[in-house]
């Protein structure tokens, strides 16, 4: 029921000094996400800044983390955008490219009506032989995926998973009763647990970019049935993911990767890199979770 595994990071784009994407930091990336209890990698979606980067920055991404844990992870490559030919021809490449599985966002800016929303994703999953993965998040796009339109989507056999960002619980369980096979993630950090006890199997997270085991840990124990463990982790881990948002993503864990982990350079603009009161207050959420 986990076709992308339990626990999956929304990876960064690490950038050199220069604005290039640079690509030998990319795969030490990868490698230590996996090494840190990652079973899947979310290339170029919200957080590895997708906006920004042009198609063949994101191809040759794809390229690099396929490469360095292609073997051991899910490689998944967020092609959608608010154009549904760029979204198509992008899929196309990502799976000449190798990867393992396709994301696809709500159509944004333009904000299709639901039966556009249908059709663009449509158009996606018959682009390849790939399974999809459909990302609802209103808040970024300003069109919410209809329960309705789920049902209607998934439909189509690649169509197997969604990215459940809506943060309405009555939502997220109405989705797993009206559409019981099309496999729930959540799609952010602090709703995790809560969305895996009406039915989601694991999440694409940020915060494992610094809390890797533990993340995994809770999915593992929520999907085991030990909930007295989960919500121990999911208490533990509740200050990091709210510091994580203080800004916009990915500014703030960009900013604590370079100064916890290496330097990953800073967003593009038109997002700035995090203030410092910020970086503070992920360090001490971090302090406290290894406390």
């Amino acid at each position: 029921m986990a076709p992308f595994g339990e626990m999956l990071t929304a990876m960064i784009t690490p950038f050199t000094e220069d604005g290039a994407v640079d690509h030998e930091r990319a795969a030490r990336l990868a490698r230590y996400l996996v090494d840190t209890g990652s079973d899947g990698l979310v290339v170029t979606g919200t957080t590895g800044e997708s906006p920004t980067m042009t198609a063949d920055e994101k191809v040759a991404l794809y390229r690099t983390v396929m490469d360095a844990v292609g073997g051991r992870a899910t490689v998944i490559a967020g092609t959608g955008t608010y154009d549904t030919a760029a979204s198509v021809e992008l899929s196309r490449r990502a799976a000449a490219a190798g990867v393992a599985g396709l994301m696809a966002v709500t159509p944004y800016y333009s904000k299709p009506e639901q039966r556009g929303i249908a059709a663009h994703m449509l158009a996606i999953a018959n682009s390849t032989d790939l399974p999809l993965l459909v990302y609802n998040i209103p808040g970024r796009t300003g069109r919410r995926i209809d329960v309705s339109t789920l049902e209607e989507i998934a439909r189509h056999p690649q169509v197997v998973a969604t990215k459940d960002a809506v943060m309405d619980l009555d939502f997220t369980s109405d989705t797993v009763q009206r559409v019981p096979h099309l496999t729930v993630y959540s799609g952010q950090d602090s709703y995790t647990l809560p969305m895996m006890s009406v039915g989601a199997v694991g999440v694409v997270s940020v915060i494992s970019h610094l809390a890797g085991r533990e993340v995994a840990a809770m999915c593992a124990a929520a999907n085991a049935g030990d909930y007295p463990e989960a919500r121990r982790l999911h208490q533990a881990l509740l200050p990091l993911a709210r510091a994580c948002f203080l800004e916009s993503n990915p500014a703030p864990v960009k900013g604590a990767l370079s100064a916890l982990w290496e330097p990953v350079g800073v967003p593009r603009l038109p997002l700035l890199e995090a203030s410092s009161p910020t970086i503070d207050a992920i360090e001490a959420a971090m302090k406290e979770l290894r406390s």
